[in-house]
Parts: C-alpha cells; structure tokens; sequence
C-alpha cells in the first residue's frame, strides 16, 4: 500500500543531503564550540533537515530561542543567529549584541546567518544600529525546498500567498524558480513545463533565465522528472475553503499539523490503570509526528474518515492475533522467533493505540450537530445550490457569534462558487460581520476582496456551473470506502488543481481550452532541451513522472487526491508534489487576516 510514498523512482534524501552538507560547511567556518539563537519559525523546517546530533558533532553545545534582552550565560566561542531576514528580528539581534558584556573574557563572536537569503536591507539596518561590524560571517542559507515525506516538498514561506497577490513581492516566487534549480542540479533537466496562472508564467520566466545566466547549470544527469506544472493557488480558490475529509486533512483541519507534528488533548492517550480513578491526567498535549515512516499512518493518512474506522479495527485484530502467537511457540526456535518480531509488534500496537485515540477525537467533532450543518452549507454551495443569496445558516452562525474564521471561510466558499456575489448580498455580509465583530476588520474583507475570495460579480454572469460540469467538479456518487474518484477527498467535491493535473496527463489540456480561458491568468507550454543522449526512452509499462508546484499553498486532501492518482492501475503517472506552504482554510484565511489596532493615544 505505501509503495507509492518513496515515490516509485524520486529520492529526496538527496536534497536532504545537499541541505546537510551546507549546513556543516557554515559551521566549520565558525571554530570552536557554539551556540545557536533560533528564530523561533525556523527550527521545525531545520528539524526536517538535521537532527540536534548532526549540530553536536560540529560543537554546537547550547541552543537558545531568539527574543529580547540579554543572552542566556553559555561558555562557547561563537554565538550563531539562524534567522528570516526580517527587520523587527534585527531589531532584538541588535538588542542582544549591545547587552553584551564587552568586557567579559574571552570575547565571544558573533556570526549571522540568513535563510533562505541575504538582505542588504537587514544588513543596512544593523549597520545604522552599530553593530553590524560585530558579525565576523554573515551568509545565507538557502533552504528552499525542504523534503517532507517521500514524495512531499514544501518551502515553509507562510506569507507566499499573501505577498504575490495582495503585496505584489516577488521574493517567494524568485525562491522557488532558485529552488526548482537546486531540484534540477540533482534530478536533472526537467524537459516539459506546463503552467498556469500569473505567478506561475514568473516563475517558469526567472527559470529559464537563471538557465541562460548560468550556461553551467547544464547538467548531464539522466533527468528523474519528465513534467514540471506550475499551478497558481488563485486558480483555484475554492479548494483550501472546504473543510477536508481525509484522516490527515481533518487532523490539520482540527488540530493543525505543524512541520509533520500535531499537538493533541492529553486526555485521550492516558495510560488506563485500573483503581486509579483517573486523579493524575497529564495536562501537556500529546505531540505525535505523522509521516510515512509509520506503516499504519502511510496506510490511513489519505483515507476518508468514514474509511478509517473499518481499517483500525482489522489491524487491532491481526496484532492481537500476533500476540496470541506466543501461547503456541513450543521450541527454542519458534520462541526465539517470537521475540524477534516483539519490537515490531509493539511498535504496531502502539501506533494502533494512538490512531484509535485520535481517530476518536476527530469522531467527536464530525459527529456534532455543528460540523453537520456546517458541511452540508458547504456541498450544497459547492454544486451549485443557493449561491446567489444571503444565506441563512451563515446568518445564524454571525447571530451566534461562531469563531470569525470559519463564518469567512463559508462567506468566501459562497462568493468563489457564484463568481463573485450580487453587490448587494455582499454588502449584507460585510455589514453583519463588522457590527458583530468589530469594524477593525474591515482591513481583512479589503484584503480577502483584494485576493479575489470575496468580491462582488463584476461581469453579470457565474462561470462556476460551466468549470463545475465541465471539469466534473461535483460527484454525486462518492464511494468512500473504495474510492474511484478524486472527488473522494472531500466527499463529492473533486479538487479543481487536482482536476487539472489529471487532465494535463489525459488527454493533454486542449481538451479544456474553453474553460482555461475562464480560470484566472495565462496558460503555457516550455519545452528545455536536453544534452544527446540524455532524451528518455520510455521502457513500456514505466510510468511518467510529474513534478506539482503549488504557488501560494495546498492542502493535504489535495495531496491525497494525486496520491490516489499516483497509485492508480492505469493511471501511468506518478506525482511528487512541491508547495510554497502546506496550508488548510483557516490558516489560510489567517494569513490574510489584518487587524487595525487602536491608536496607542
């Protein structure tokens, strides 16, 4: 079943290693024993990358969280800042290094180091602060692409999406053109790149540009990708605003899966002791990571929820079978046989503990009368039901002071699959929204209109029907357990970005000119010559491997979908899948949310 998570040919652990190798080159440079001041966002993506034991071998002793005021006391030569290149963290690195005590011995040096990139703006600041002279190195660190899972990249940039369409900043998109670079120096040439959409034309633009400046970068490796496809989020909007219905997509969904790690309620993984009446709970959440190392989580990840339950169960009574076992080990032989596979036993009965717990949790919620109400809104939007007027469970939800979030999602879902609301339904909900919440976020429905989720219809007409039925969009007969269909992953809904990567496969996109042309920004073709002897020849049965780039976000039930592509009979296409951020609606929604503060006076 896992087959497909080392994604049939695609290694990462290559882009892993060259992360690594830069990694230890930096810290060699600064001799003697160190310290490290994380700024706080980067040390889950660098986890993925190096573990604390890689740091220790360089003589890494002490790590500290970057905040105000004085250094922690650590008796290391170098002190090392790992940070964005952001302006307000300069301010407390300044802080930090004029607190110093100057006249300590010995002296300790500072060293900086920038990720993804150097900013001469950052530079300039520290200088006008007087403290830039204190950094003997100051380099970057280009993480661009971190891997993961096996067929799963993702730039970890939150405000990607953000800075393209409302701020018009390029920076996101000039790391990953350089970071689909990186990719192809150790993958090869990728020969074909599809795109769509603004940001996308940019990036494929910078690639090949960065190509003609730099003639070296022609590299004689066997290409591993045959496809590249660049896909702006604002193609398809409507995706992220569904609530998912995937094991994993409802984990984030609930829970927020942060750098592969979910924080969950204690309560659920106490050990069950008899007598004890429950009087010592533990209070710190349970963090659990999720990725495919774990056979079962590979297993169940991309499942519908309702497809879960039946799964756990035929597990727990295979392990409890295996158990069972040790009654009827009688030789020497078959009891060392039996303690040979322990380890792997327990581990599985461990990892069936957890799932059952949070699979309880997750059940908790989608059975609630809330989440009921709140899907069905949601479908019936989503085919097409109702768009055009107020609607009344989001009436009530505002009435009932429902978190702001989830009333946005719903408001924008409705808008996207209208084509915009009648001027008139939109002034109602503005107007609702900012008398129950608060007129300071009157910037953040500026911002969601600025983004295109919730606009009012400008040319008189809803395209949405037209790309629903021609895309078939909408499924009426889901088979959850057995899926057939994409549209699984959210239970009738097919995701649109998925939709159009499994139509780029078969039969090619000219199928769909008509609806391209309704869906925002261009659409395109580049074709990168290959050195002689490096063109494929396909050997029959072997399948083509594309490479999906999500410029502004995706969401996991997206990557379920081409999962299930990838997987398969007939489908002869494996996807590996590349992201600015891994994204859900809320966090989403958040990173468009903008708050005006009141005047300190």
């Amino acid at each position: 079943m896992a087959a497909h998570l080392s994604s049939g040919r695609v290694n990462l652990t290559a882009l892993r290693e060259a992360g690594r190798r830069e990694l230890r080159e930096f810290l060699d440079k600064c001799a003697g024993s160190k310290a490290i001041v994380w700024d706080e966002y980067l040390t889950g993506p660098f986890g993925l990358i190096a573990q604390y034991s890689l740091l220790k071998e360089h003589e890494v002793e002490k790590m500290f969280t970057l905040k105000p005021g004085r250094l922690p006391p650590a008796d290391v030569k170098n002190i090392i800042f790992f940070v964005r290149p952001k302006l307000e963290l300069m301010d407390i690195i300044t802080d930090n290094v004029l607190r110093e005590d100057r006249g300590r011995s010995p002296q300790r040096d500072f060293h900086i180091l920038f990720v993804p990139r150097r900013s001469l703006l950052c530079e300039q600041w520290l200088k006008e602060q007087g403290v830039l002279g204190s950094f003997i190195h100051r380099e970057q660190y280009s993480l661009d692409l971190i891997p993961f899972d096996g067929d799963l990249l993702s730039m970890e940039s939150e405000s990607a999406f953000k800075e393209c369409y409302l701020e018009s900043d390029q920076t996101s998109l000039y790391h990953a053109a350089k970071g689909l670079m990186t990719l192809q120096a150790l993958y090869g040439t990728i020969p074909q790149i599809f795109g769509k959409g603004e940001c996308a034309r940019h990036v494929a633009n910078m690639m090949i540009r960065m190509k003609r400046e730099f003639p070296g970068s022609q590299n004689s490796i066997f290409p591993i990708f045959d496809t590249l496809l660049l896909l702006d989020r604002n193609v398809d909007l409507l995706t992220p605003l569904a609530t998912q219905l995937t094991y994993e997509g409802l984990i984030d969904e609930i829970y927020g899966i942060q750098n592969t790690y979910v924080k969950l309620p204690p309560e659920k993984f106490a050990p069950k002791k008899q007598g004890e009446g429950g009087k010592d709970l533990p209070t710190e959440p349970k963090k659990l990571q999720l990725n495919s190392a774990e056979e079962l989580y590979a297993e169940i990840r991309d499942k519908n929820f309702n497809a879960v339950g039946s799964v756990l169960s035929k597990k727990a009574k295979i392990i409890s079978a295996a158990f069972e076992e040790r009654h009827h080990a009688k030789t020497v032989g078959e009891i060392k046989q039996f303690v040979s596979q322990l380890p792997h036993m327990q581990a599985a009965r461990s990892s069936l503990a957890n799932h059952t717990s949070i699979a309880e949790l997750i059940k908790d919620i989608t059975t609630s009368e809330d989440f009921f109400d709140n899907l069905t809104v949601e479908q019936e939007f989503m085919s097409g039901i109702d768009t055009d007027k107020v609607n009344n469970y989001i009436e009530d939800c505002i009435a009932q002071k429902h978190p702001l979030i989830k009333i946005l999602r719903l408001v924008c879902l409705q808008s996207v699959c209208n084509s915009g609301l009648k001027q008139k339904v939109l002034d109602h909900y503005k107007r609702e929204i900012l008398q129950t919440y608060g007129y300071e976020h009157i910037l953040t429905l500026n911002n969601l209109e600025k983004a295109g989720l919730l606009k009012p219809q400008t040319s008189g007409r809803n395209n949405y029907p037209t790309i629903r039925k021609t895309l078939r969009l909408w499924m009426d007969d889901v088979n959850e357990q057995n899926p057939n269909d994409i549209s699984y992953v959210y239970s009738g809904y097919a995701p649109l970005s998925v939709r159009l990567a499994q139509l780029l496969a078969r039969p090619g996109w000219r199928s769909i000119e008509e609806v391209l042309k309704m869906l925002p920004g261009p659409h395109f073709e580049e074709r990168q010559q290959l050195p002689t002897g490096l063109q494929k020849k396909r050997q029959h049965g072997e399948n083509r491997v594309t490479l999906v780039f999500f410029l502004g976000g995706v969401t996991y039930a997206e990557i379920a979908a081409l999962r299930f592509l990838s997987q398969m009979e007939d489908g002869g296409t494996e996807y590996v899948i590349a992201t600015t951020k891994l994204i859900n609606g809320t966090s989403w929604i958040k990173s468009l949310m903008d708050k005006l503060e009141p005047a300190p006076f």
